[in-house]
């Protein structure tokens, strides 16, 4: 694939959940040109046997000036950039290949902590006067989000390429609460607005900060170049 291309990777739906909105996010924003650089959508598997064989393959592949990676946060409230992903594998769901992980490393021969290359500050402050909520986070959890997170910047480092990247969570959307709220009322009768999971954001808010903190990217990649 040419150069000027940034590798969008989004994961599929999971936990029982019909949608996810990162692989929306992903889908929608696959092969826009945003300033300059192409969109290369990818969907991965919420596996951690795919992303630990996916993520190297597509960075081969795609040969990508940056990579941005996407996942949900359920329950968070606001757009979340991670700061460092952790060598660190301690499911508390199962993943969809059924597997129950706890303890594993993501890659046994890596070190502890990679450190997000992505501009964070200056993709939270294009963020802000946009009037999108965002905040930095210095744990991406030890799910498949962090291994994901963790696989591509080990991947880089590896090959020595000084290519910007990291990984965003999303929050749920507008209409997987409101699936929440009618399985809460025909259940148990508890109080929906005392759940932590009913935050939310509308799937276009999210495509438009995804695709800010793609042009930011771009634009510090450009100023390099």
């Amino acid at each position: 694939m040419a150069d000027r291309t940034v590798l969008l990777t989004g994961f599929e739906p999971y936990g029982g959940r019909d949608l996810n909105p990162a692989h929306e996010a992903m889908k929608a924003l696959d092969g826009r040109v945003i300033e300059g650089f192409t969109v290369a959508g990818r969907g991965l598997p919420v596996s951690l046997k795919e992303v630990r064989a996916r993520l190297p393959a597509l960075i081969e592949d795609v040969k990508p000036s940056a990579v941005i990676s996407l996942g949900l946060g359920p329950g968070e409230a606001v757009i979340r950039l991670e700061r460092v992903g952790v060598n660190l594998v301690d499911y508390e769901i199962r993943d969809n290949d059924g597997a129950f992980v706890s303890d594993d490393r993501v890659n046994s021969n890596a070190q502890e902590a990679r450190f997000a290359t992505l501009p964070l500050r200056a993709i939270e402050t294009a963020l802000l006067e946009q009037g999108i909520p965002v905040r930095l986070s210095s744990a991406a959890g030890t799910f498949l989000c962090n291994a994901c997170m963790f696989t591509v910047l080990d991947v880089l480092a590896a090959r020595s390429a000084h290519v910007p990247a990291g990984f965003i969570h999303v929050p749920y959307i507008p209409e997987q609460v409101a699936g929440m709220i009618k399985v809460t009322r025909a259940g148990a009768g508890l109080d929906i607005h005392q759940r932590a999971d009913v935050a939310s954001m509308e799937l276009s808010r999210i495509v438009r900060a995804v695709e800010t903190a793609i042009a930011v990217t771009a634009l510090q990649i450009g100023g390099r170049t």
